[in-house]
């Protein structure tokens, strides 16, 4: 990938990648939990070939993003990620771009896109609509999804953030074997991002969000106004090409369908045989691809 850069951009030095030339159509590529930049090595050279900018950022949390204040907390709530993407793009003087994602990246991107339409050109999201309703959050599922959120439970507790400070590269290397079952990856596949789990606020932000999205802590006051507009679960209306992967070892196809309503732009939504939860770095050309459909359009 291309050398690191650095930038201030709302309560962040933000650690990122960019590549493709520089007036090109923008777009944002955005990683999940526990993943890094790296899960665009392969995506990122697809879309500058084809004359893109693409902007890969180390969320907060990850990687050598840092805050920039010290009092500042530690939120990895989902109004945070939305927030800290929107200051990027201001950083960057990008007014408008594609905005492509998973998992945590994926909900960033969904953020953006709902709240601030202007801003989003077009949204490739794995997971369909990523925005959590906290509001119901403590309605059980199907006993077989419950078993799926086995590490947000465990999260939850003290033991659990215990166990996440003490082996960082274990829990995450599990997660990865669990919620992509047919992919393969190779032990320096995994090393070259688990370095990103090193960030001194990693297992802070990770805590605050499993545990936020299920209301057991509160949020950042200074975020108070985006989760209040979250929580009315506003539609998307950008041009939006959604994925399920039928391995994906962390959300059915069905859960991911009950959302299907709040995309009230052009959608089109694709299962990918064979795939678990991190798309993009399991096939990179069909992620690539979706994004570059959106930049035609």
């Amino acid at each position: 990938m291309q050398p690191l850069q650095h930038i201030a951009a709302g309560v962040l030095d933000v650690a990122y990648v960019e590549t493709g030339p520089a007036e090109g159509p923008p777009v944002f590529l955005m990683h999940g939990f526990p993943y890094d930049i790296h899960a665009y090595a392969e995506v990122a050279p697809l879309l500058a070939g084809a004359g893109c900018r693409a902007i890969i950022p180390y969320l907060r949390g990850f990687g050598p993003t840092r805050f920039l204040r010290d009092d500042t907390p530690r939120s990895g709530e989902q109004a945070a990620l939305g927030a800290d993407l929107l200051a990027l793009m201001d950083a960057l003087a990008v007014p408008r771009a594609v905005l492509a994602g998973y998992d945590w990246g994926g909900r960033a991107a969904c953020v953006v896109a709902a709240l601030w339409p202007q801003r989003c050109a077009g949204l490739v999201s794995f997971n369909s609509y990523n925005i959590h309703d906290i509001a119901r959050a403590l309605e059980p599922e199907p006993a077989e999804n419950e078993l799926r959120l086995w590490y947000q439970y465990y999260f939850h507790s003290e033991r659990g953030r215990a166990g996440l400070a003490r082996d960082r590269r274990g829990v995450a290397r599990l997660l990865w074997k669990l919620w992509s079952p047919s992919w393969k990856f190779d032990a320096v596949t995994f090393e070259r991002s688990a370095a990103a789990f090193d960030n001194p606020d990693f297992v802070e932000v990770v805590i605050q969000s499993y545990r936020h999205r299920f209301a057991l802590v509160p949020g950042d006051p200074a975020y108070a106004d985006i989760e209040r507009r979250l929580a009315q679960q506003p539609a998307i209306s950008a041009p939006a090409i959604t994925f399920d992967g039928a391995d994906d070892g962390v959300r059915t196809v069905a859960a991911a369908a009950v959302h299907a309503h709040r995309f009230t732009g052009p959608r089109s939504h694709r299962i990918v045989p064979g795939v678990g939860h991190n798309m993009p770095q399991e096939v990179p050309r069909v992620f690539a691809d979706a994004v570059l459909e959106l930049v035609a359009k």
